[in-house]
């Protein structure tokens, strides 16, 4: 009985923590040098005032090295879900990178965009590449 009240509190607090996790829904990269690209990012949280909101976004390799960061100043409870572009530059030998998002409670742990640079499109993503 202990055994089967547990998995039935776990089961009914994994949705509500997944819920208040900071997601990024799309992302659009844009190449503006060979190594420099901006990125649009939308995110979408649960903003709850000066104490729990999204306060950065992030570009990182699929192994973790962090490429650049958009800081966030303030909250976007009235504006959600919302998009901010930030220019990072882009190691040319870099293919693949990971876009996350941060909130001040919960940390990382919400969906993530894998973009890969060399496509035009994928689940969740655009590139525009110079010619």
């Amino acid at each position: 009985m202990k055994i089967a009240a547990l998995a039935l509190g776990l089961l009914l607090w994994a949705p509500m923590a997944w819920a208040g996790k900071a997601h990024v829904l799309f992302v659009e990269a844009s190449q503006e040098s060979t190594d420099v690209w901006t990125f649009s990012v939308t995110v979408k949280h649960d903003d709850k005032g000066p104490n729990h909101w999204v306060d950065w976004w992030r570009v990182r390799t699929p192994e973790g090295r962090e490429l650049g960061r958009r800081v966030l100043l303030h909250s976007h409870e009235d504006e959600q879900p919302f998009t901010r572009d930030e220019r990072i530059r882009i190691p040319p030998s870099v293919r693949i990178v990971v876009i996350e998002a941060h909130d001040k409670v919960h940390g990382l742990g919400g969906a993530t965009v894998t973009v890969d640079l060399t496509k035009p499109a994928g689940q969740g993503f655009t590139v525009m590449r110079r010619p």
